[in-house]
């Protein structure tokens, strides 16, 4: 896999010349959609989030700041993911399901302009437990950071250097990343998951995961954040049994990003 390369970058896009960029707000996505813009324009550039159930409202509102800010030509669009049975059911393959979804409502965009639908995913993720990946590949996806050999870490410094934002975001993922497989997903359980960690982040925890286990929440902080959470116990259990779970417990082994994935060959 080559060196991370803007100039790859760059030039993989404009082999693509029209591009429709799938964007939640996250630090891989956000910093695509701005090279995809500043490169090939506006014109050239169509953005778009999904919005359901699953996007934490938060998200949606760094998506439109971003998109105001950056001068982006923004649009939204709304997935209908737990109209599946198979999404709902939360296998392993959840995340193709969902990402099948979202290419069915981002693909006629895309088709109307010409344009290839595009994806943030980042040469770490290729080692990971991805399904959405091969769902999206299988629909005509491309995945630009991938092919100019972008890491999390690259995208994240070279974002720094740029001058955007989201360098430093945390980490973000759809709410139902946080229900162990085999849980159904519900729209009760994802609204109770974004209530839980919008109210622990209003608390000044930036890196947080909700993990539904039924009537308990097991809350992942950073390490270092730990003993402020122990510290602020009141205020966090309070916040989070006021989203409907009956018990909190703090996981000692801090976050850990995708930790209910099973693990990969």
């Amino acid at each position: 896999m080559p060196t991370a390369s803007l100039d790859a970058l760059r030039d993989r896009l404009r082999q693509l010349q029209r591009v429709a960029v799938a964007f939640s707000g996250g630090a891989d996505s956000a910093f695509l959609a701005w090279v995809a813009n500043d490169t090939l324009g506006p014109g050239n550039t169509l953005v778009v989030t999904a919005v359901s159930p699953s996007l934490a409202p938060y998200e949606y509102a760094d998506c439109e700041s971003l998109a105001e800010q950056w001068g982006l030509r923004w649009s939204a669009v709304r997935t209908s993911e737990l109209d599946r049975p198979e999404y709902v059911a939360n296998g392993t393959d959840r995340c193709f399901h969902c990402k099948a979804e979202l290419m069915d409502a981002i693909g006629p965009l895309a088709a109307a302009e010409d344009a290839t639908v595009v994806l943030g995913v980042n040469v770490d993720d290729l080692g990971d437990h991805r399904p959405g990946q091969r769902a999206a590949g299988e629909r005509g996806a491309a995945f630009p950071l991938v092919d100019a050999g972008f890491t999390k870490a690259a995208v994240r410094e070279t974002s720094r250097e740029l001058g955007l934002a989201t360098w430093d975001k945390p980490a973000a993922a759809c709410l139902a990343s946080r229900i162990p497989y085999g849980t159904p997903v519900t729209l009760t359980t994802l609204d109770g998951v974004g209530r839980a960690e919008a109210a622990l982040h209003r608390l000044g925890f930036r890196q947080v995961r909700v993990r539904h286990h039924d009537e308990v929440a097991r809350l992942e902080f950073e390490v270092d954040d730990l003993a402020a959470a122990v510290a602020r116990r009141e205020e966090v259990v309070a916040a989070v049994k006021a989203a409907g779970y009956r018990w909190v417990t703090v996981d000692l082994e801090g976050f850990r990003s995708g930790n209910l994935n099973p693990p990969t060959p």
